[in-house]
């Protein structure tokens, strides 16, 4: 999926690098993917520093995270989160738990003419048992990810932008 936003990727990237529900939030449907809570709506300096290996809540406690796989900064944040099917991370580069999902969520800023930006966003998801993916994927995660990554979209063109 992909926005253009008029924005330079420069007025873009401090929104993605504060994400996290303990951060700044989605910038998508609040009540569904940030808990209740509202995604700020201005950039906070605190929040831009991250690295490999930082951890973007996915959960107000902090049981579950997004962790930042990859990043160049202004061209690409990239994202992962691995659970057991109970809601408990693990290490990808272990031994995976017998029923377990690998995420995969990629955020890349290309520069366009006229101090553009073209945001692309694209995901993996790998899931065990196996079977159950295509079912999951066709009934539920694609179809949520496409109104959660509109949203998102939609908010960071307002704030980006402004």
């Amino acid at each position: 999926m992909a926005v253009t936003i008029d924005a330079p990727p420069s007025h873009v990237w401090p929104w993605l690098v504060q994400m996290g529900t303990d951060r700044a939030g989605w910038y998508s449907w609040d009540r569904l993917d940030n808990f209740g809570r509202r995604s700020t709506e201005s950039i906070h300096p605190e929040w831009q520093e991250i690295a490999a290996g930082d951890r973007l809540a996915a959960k107000p406690d902090g049981s579950e995270w997004w962790a930042v796989a990859a990043l160049e900064p202004e061209r690409f944040l990239g994202l992962r989160m691995s659970i057991d099917l109970r809601g408990r991370p693990f290490d990808p580069a272990r031994t995976r738990p017998r029923y377990c999902t690998d995420s995969l969520w990629g955020f890349e800023l290309r520069e366009s003419a006229g101090e553009r930006t073209r945001l692309v966003v694209s995901g993996y998801w790998s899931l065990q048992p196996q079977w159950l993916q295509p079912i999951l994927s066709i009934t539920m995660l694609e179809p949520a990810h496409w109104v959660m990554q509109t949203r998102q979209f939609s908010n960071l063109v307002r704030l980006a932008s402004r």
